[in-house]
């Protein structure tokens, strides 16, 4: 599938009421695309599609609610009669150190961001098994190549989708299903926003130095962030590639930076980000 072949698709986009998702969806529309929608907030969705000068349905849906799972690729079906790509895109971050994460916390960053995103993903392949070809899409980030301190589990949901990814695209070749990562670097959405808001509770305690200078280390990530209309274009590369690449790194230093980071050794890293993130202070404190 050729850039030029991307009109007509049928193409699901998760988290589509915002930021990556929402970017997406008005570049692929540009393309001819028949898009399919699906974020939690109907509101932003019809306000996206209204907008959109392509064929699209608005989907409503919860990625921790199997029934609306379901009910995603069943009216995507009824409407369309097929599905040619598949965005997996929904999914957010949370901060905190891990020894303080509440179970709630552990297990909805879980359910949002790894077992949601497979499950749906296993209710469209056997439509593109038939049909002999499909494209997934996974948004994954930097994140699911590096740990920094305070986003753990954060991360530990991208390790997550990096391995899934991974072995679904050994899997599905064989029906002729293509599996892509997309890993964007910082973006510029609510996530650092949402970041520094969760990190004024750890303000006191055993993390209170580190905490307070990982929100001014927020404010330089913020700073080095991509729009969200950078990392379209890979989204749809890896969507309309002939040969798509396993991986598409969207952010500043591309693979080389994730080679440096790779093969550095963690002895290294560790100092850095323990610097960086105030843990030494906690150290010597």
């Amino acid at each position: 599938m050729s850039q030029n072949k991307i009109a007509g698709q049928v193409i699901i986009i998760t988290g589509a009421s915002l930021g990556i998702g929402a970017a997406t969806a008005k570049l692929l529309a540009t393309q001819g695309a028949k898009l399919v929608l699906a974020a939690r907030s109907v509101d932003k969705l019809e306000q996206l599609a209204a907008e959109l000068k392509a064929e699209s349905l608005v989907v409503p849906m919860d990625m921790t609610q199997g029934a609306d799972l379901e009910d995603l690729v069943a009216k995507t079906l009824e409407h369309y009669g097929r599905v040619d790509g598949l965005v997996n895109n929904a999914g957010y971050g949370q901060y905190g150190p891990l020894e303080l994460l509440t179970e709630e916390a552990i297990r909805r960053q879980f359910e949002v961001n790894v077992i949601g995103l497979l499950l749906l993903t296993q209710r469209v392949i056997p439509t593109m098994r038939i049909q002999g070809k499909g494209r997934i899409v996974n948004i994954s980030s930097l994140s699911g190549l590096i740990a920094l301190p305070f986003s753990g589990l954060y991360h530990a949901s991208k390790f997550a989708l990096e391995g899934l990814s991974d072995s679904l695209r050994m899997e599905l070749a064989p029906f002729g299903i293509q599996v892509s990562l997309v890993e964007p670097g910082p973006v510029e959405t609510k996530f650092f926003e949402v970041a520094r808001d969760q990190s004024m509770p750890y303000l006191e305690g055993p993390y209170k130095e580190a905490s307070l200078k990982t929100q001014a280390q927020m404010d330089s990530f913020t700073r080095e962030a991509w729009e969200p209309e950078r990392v379209a274009p890979f989204i749809l590369k890896a969507l309309a590639d002939e040969n798509p690449r396993d991986r598409y790194q969207a952010f500043s230093g591309g693979s080389f930076l994730a080679n440096a980071l790779k093969f550095t050794p963690k002895t290294i890293t560790d100092g850095i980000f323990r610097n960086l993130f105030g843990l030494d202070r906690l150290i010597k404190s």
